[in-house]
């Protein structure tokens, strides 16, 4: 059985190497955020709060918005699962920026009866 020679990528050629010495005009880049074109308009966070189905929930949700006089610009919930025994609660809000948004996602996730909270950004409108 023969050895495969090792791949070698753009930055893996040994020092003292042409490769390693020279410039490129034409290289680029290989992290995928570098090459992800730049939003235009304004941030909305989305939150996808699961949680046990409890009354409580849906007011302690709230309230870490309205801690920060913030105001969801859509928020809606679903009793879903076995026996409807946990409750969705899906929020957007627009204008955010993504500290503000971590912040929040973290502060939802430690909640009583908060099981886990998915986040996402779209882009849109001026």
């Amino acid at each position: 059985m023969t050895a495969m020679p090792a791949l070698r990528g753009p930055d893996s050629s040994p020092a003292g190497s042409p490769a390693a010495n020279s410039t490129s005009a034409n290289s680029t880049s290989t992290d995928p955020a570098a090459a992800a074109p730049v939003p235009r308009g304004r941030l909305t966070a989305c939150f996808s709060v699961h949680a046990a189905a409890d009354p409580s929930v849906l007011p302690r949700v709230v309230q870490v918005f309205a801690r920060r006089g913030l105001v969801p610009s859509q928020m809606y919930g679903t009793l879903c699962g076995p026996g409807d025994g946990e409750l969705q609660v899906d929020l957007q809000l627009k204008g955010a920026d993504r500290d503000t948004a971590t912040r929040l996602a973290a502060e939802l996730r430690t909640l009583v009866a908060v099981e886990c909270v998915l986040t996402s950004e779209k882009w849109g409108g001026a």
